[in-house]
């Protein structure tokens, strides 16, 4: 991964005194800036539906209640990585620095991914350096889609706008079986590669090999459809998993409005840190309840890279000190519906498959 340094402007400013107010808040408030009672609820909750939904899934007694429990699962796992998972990778699901790691390991593990790896991800190379080629694996690594200027365009990039939605049905089981698998062998898609210790590779490997067991041979043991069924039902519940995972975060830093800031030679970028997070996140019906519940904030984006230190379920109250403190700075902070993120995304796709240069349009709005 490069290594970049950062350039002193307007938005440090900005983030000095989103900071002093953010703190202020939580300190007139007297409450911490992890999980409170609702995060307490959601992991009991989601957990819990976990093995309900296991539970109903393996004592099946017809084949549509064997998929309909089964799909289930794996769409109450994708909420619990949404809500619990993701929140306790940054340490704030809970107070407990012990019983963060414990609830991200844990629901990390048990998807069969492994957390050393997505935490060196995301928070040293996504978070850091954001939509930065060469430095973002997180966004900037499928080697069929064009995302930045500096990639060579290529005659069938002209219809990635078409193919990739039938990719993005791969996404999960690309990264099961082959991105983290390739990590060991200190290989990437790109242009990232991560040095894992030996005892992470182990446990990569292990868990992979519990997480085959119990969606696929515990199924196939115990229950009476036979092979064929439970692999489909495996496949599907990727395809599903892939599917939300990709149109939640996709659209947050795949637009026609974010840039791709691009370093000098000597690997500095002409942007603050905090001006780089907020334009290159795009954020969607930030004020939504239901999105925040459901999704933990990943509709927030800017939000959340800007102060990943801050569970989600502030993030509605936080809100408008936020947007108040953009717009007194002259930041532009990027709203819009969902429908509108994802005509950008498209719009990013095919413009990124037919123009060697790409200019982001800018986005006017500072009060939505």
């Amino acid at each position: 991964m490069n290594k970049l340094s950062f350039t002193e402007d307007n938005g440090s400013e900005f983030y000095k005194d989103l900071n002093t107010k953010i703190e202020k808040y939580f300190s007139d408030n007297n409450i911490p800036k992890t999980g409170n009672g609702i995060m307490l609820f959601k992991i009991l909750l989601y957990f819990g539906l976990d093995i309900l939904f296991y539970s109903l899934m393996i004592t099946s007694t017809t084949t549509l209640g064997f998929y309909i429990f089964y799909l289930l699962m794996g769409l109450s796992i994708l909420l619990t990585a949404f809500n619990i998972s993701h929140d306790a990778a940054h340490r704030v699901a809970v107070k407990s620095r012990f019983w963060n790691k414990m609830l991200f390991t844990i629901s990390f593990n048990l998807q069969g991914n492994n957390a050393y790896v997505w935490g060196k991800n995301h928070n040293e190379s996504h978070h850091l350096y954001t939509n930065i080629e060469g430095s973002d694996i997180d966004v900037l690594n499928n080697p069929v889609l064009r995302m930045t200027s500096s990639q060579p365009l290529k005659s069938f990039h002209k219809y990635q706008y078409l193919y990739a939605p039938f990719l993005s049905l791969f996404y999960s089981i690309n990264w099961f079986f082959i991105r983290e698998f390739l990590m060991i062998f200190r290989k990437s898609s790109r242009t990232i590669t991560i040095n894992m210790p030996k005892h992470e590779v182990l446990k990569l490997i292990l868990f992979k090999l519990i997480y085959v067991g119990y969606m696929i041979l515990i199924p196939f043991y115990v229950l009476p459809f036979g092979i064929g069924n439970v692999l489909l039902a495996f496949l599907l519940n990727h395809f599903i998993v892939s599917i939300i995972f990709t149109s939640v975060l996709g659209v947050s830093h795949l637009s026609d409005y974010v840039k791709h800031p691009v370093p000098n030679k000597e690997g500095k970028l002409s942007m603050s840190w905090p001006t780089l997070q907020m334009c290159t996140s795009v954020d969607y019906h930030a004020k939504s309840s239901f999105l925040n519940w459901t999704l933990g904030g990943f509709n927030a984006h800017a939000l959340h890279h800007l102060l990943p230190n801050i569970s989600h379920v502030h993030y509605l109250d936080i809100l408008p000190l936020f947007k108040e403190t953009a717009k007194m700075h002259g930041m532009n902070y990027m709203n819009m519906s969902y429908i509108g993120a994802l005509r950008s995304y498209y719009r990013f796709l095919y413009k990124m498959g037919h123009q060697q240069t790409f200019e982001p349009l800018v986005y006017e709005s500072q009060t939505s």
